[in-house]
């Protein structure tokens, strides 16, 4: 395996433990608070305070790179786009009548593969931007 292949394979690895915790974030202050609040307030929420640490964890151990302005806006940008595709993929299988509990897995089906394109493109654009 090639020197490129193998970054690449180690960032897939350590975002997908990055990823684990902040759906286990996200997940479980959504379980919590969608028992009080209106389902969408409590998505937000969690994926906002999972958003967090996620840019934190995905900086320093995903791409070994330091947190800044510039790549957290870009990821912030990165996690605007895909909140906005959760919120609309959630709604949209609560509409077809899966259970609050189980639609956050089928949207995490179709917004994981994509948040990682996007983010590591923040990361290693802006570090090739950088030399």
């Amino acid at each position: 395996m090639n020197m490129k292949k193998k970054e690449t394979f180690g960032e897939i690895i350590r975002f997908g433990i990055v990823g684990c915790l902040a759906v286990a974030v996200h997940y479980g202050i959504y379980w919590v608070l969608q028992h009080w609040i209106n389902v969408n307030v409590a998505y937000t929420i969690g994926y906002f305070l999972s958003f967090l640490m996620n840019y934190y964890l995905s900086a320093h151990f995903t791409f070994h790179e330091k947190t800044s302005a510039k790549n957290g806006i870009g990821f912030g940008g990165a996690h605007l786009v895909n909140y906005l595709m959760h919120i609309v993929l959630f709604n949209f299988f609560l509409w077809l009548g899966l259970s609050r509990e189980l639609a956050p897995f089928a949207v995490l089906a179709i917004a994981v593969p994509t948040n990682f394109v996007l983010v590591r493109f923040v990361f290693k654009h802006l570090k090739s931007k950088r030399k």
